[in-house]
């Protein structure tokens, strides 16, 4: 089991690794440009921090390594979440920006959108900290789940912060939705938001079920189902937002001009 989890683990963060590359081959084109270039690069990078921070669920625990686990964890999905908030923010406003005399746009510039997934994050860290110098995460002996062998497992620690650590997550993604979900008909031959809303459903659908599930397991299953959840909820955000993207720029390279993007 951890064998094939570390393989998926990999195979995620070198397939993400790849897109970032086509991005910055193809950063020149419109299909690139069109969709916030930085943003872009900045959400490959963390996604890719998210597939690797699988591969610390798996091996023996210990104090410092469960916490290391649980804080990146919660941390690197809020940089993902947020720079996906950030870019539905910007398609919003680029489109009220477009009418006559609006000057939207110049309140959420580049500046203020690295801004928006700083402040985003820092919320998160600021409830890792609490958490950690209050009841941090440990490595327990289980003699519950087994009584003939002793499993060693990280224990959360305090059940509150770890719920609060997905309840921001979570809050993050619901925002993100219902912005997404808004834009998803605006104008627009290639709409970024149609993909976001596909993508925080999937969002959604793995986080939901991930719940009882955890919450119901025991053992080394209880790590499998968080390292699955982890790994179904990253290839969710990367195929739905950047497989599209990639396919036109390597298999529909007509469709990738500026004259096709600005035809509707």
């Amino acid at each position: 089991m951890g064998i094939v989890l570390w393989v998926v683990s990999a195979f995620g963060a070198f397939a993400t690794v790849a897109v970032l590359g086509v991005f910055v081959i193809y950063r020149k084109t419109p299909m690139v440009r069109a969709n916030n270039m930085e943003l872009s690069f900045l959400l490959l990078l963390f996604l890719c921090a998210c597939f690797l921070i699988g591969l610390s669920f798996i091996g023996e625990p210990t104090d410092w390594f469960c916490q290391i686990r649980y804080t990146a964890f919660g941390i690197s999905f809020a940089l993902c979440i947020s720079c996906i908030l950030a870019k539905t923010v910007v398609v919003m406003m680029a489109f009220r920006g477009n009418h006559p005399g609006s000057n939207v746009m110049k309140w959420f510039g580049p500046t203020k959108q690295r801004a928006s997934v700083i402040v985003c994050t820092s919320i998160q860290v600021l409830i890792c900290i609490v958490w950690l110098t209050t009841r941090p995460p440990y490595a327990a002996q289980n003699t519950r789940f087994l009584s003939a062998k002793i499993i060693l497992e990280c224990v959360v620690g305090s059940e509150v912060g770890f719920w609060c650590v997905l309840g921001y997550i979570g809050l993050l993604a619901c925002m993100c939705f219902l912005m997404a979900f808004l834009a998803r008909k605006l104008p627009d031959n290639f709409n970024e938001a149609k993909f976001i809303t596909f993508s925080m459903l999937i969002f959604f659908a793995v986080w939901i079920t991930f719940i009882p599930v955890y919450v119901s397991t025991s053992g080394k299953y209880t790590v499998a189902v968080h390292v699955f959840a982890i790994l179904a909820s990253a290839f969710g955000l990367l195929f739905c937002i950047f497989i599209p993207k990639c396919y036109i720029i390597l298999f529909k390279p007509e469709k990738n001009s500026r004259q096709h993007m600005m035809r509707k």
